[in-house]
């Protein structure tokens, strides 16, 4: 499967500069982030992907948009790929909010709130990550799904640290990580 880390937030942008939690629930995409998406789906097009799989964060929908757009298929929107819930960007919207955002994505099977009240122990989205590459390996064709994700959840599933708009490919049924170190660059 290919996965890609949506591209640079709001959240992203502050947080680089200041190593702060700016605040921000459900951060949009910066000008950068939107040029990265963009890029992310130009490269994408050439792939036979077949499903794309989605977070339901704000981020992640803009993430994906150019390239379901581009490769002419539906989003997915699964709340299994979301980010670690650990700081106000992880604060999602609702699902009448995204529905009206975002009026081209099905949204009915989320619930209305979909992110978890607190913050999330490690071992939890790593079992998260890991139930998800379980689910993916019994899958016949995981090799044509793209999945657009976060910082975090890439962290669980494949154990590495990817920057914004960056694409990894994994093979869900090759074994995860041994050991997650959860320190960000």
């Amino acid at each position: 499967m290919i996965l890609l880390r949506h591209g640079q937030s709001e959240f992203n942008l502050l947080f680089t500069q200041t190593r702060r939690d700016p605040g921000i629930v459900d951060p949009a995409l910066t000008q950068l982030g939107h040029r990265q998406a963009e890029e992310a789906a130009e490269a994408l097009e050439r792939e036979a992907i077949r499903r794309i799989v989605v977070s339901p964060y704000r981020r992640a929908l803009q993430t994906a948009l150019p390239a379901a757009r581009r490769l002419g298929l539906p989003l997915t929107v699964a709340p299994v790929v979301r980010e670690r819930y650990a700081f106000t960007c992880d604060i999602g919207s609702p699902r009448t909010e995204l529905a009206m955002a975002f009026p081209e994505v099905d949204f009915t099977h989320l619930e209305e709130v979909w992110w978890p009240p607190a913050e999330e122990p490690a071992d939890q989205v790593e079992g998260r990550a890991a139930l998800f590459r379980a689910e993916m390996a019994a899958l016949d064709d995981w090799a044509h799904t793209l999945v657009v994700s976060h910082w975090g959840f890439i962290m669980a599933l494949t154990g590495r640290s990817v920057a914004n708009g960056e694409v990894l490919r994994v093979d869900p049924t090759a074994p995860g990580p041994a050991e997650v170190s959860w320190k960000h660059p």
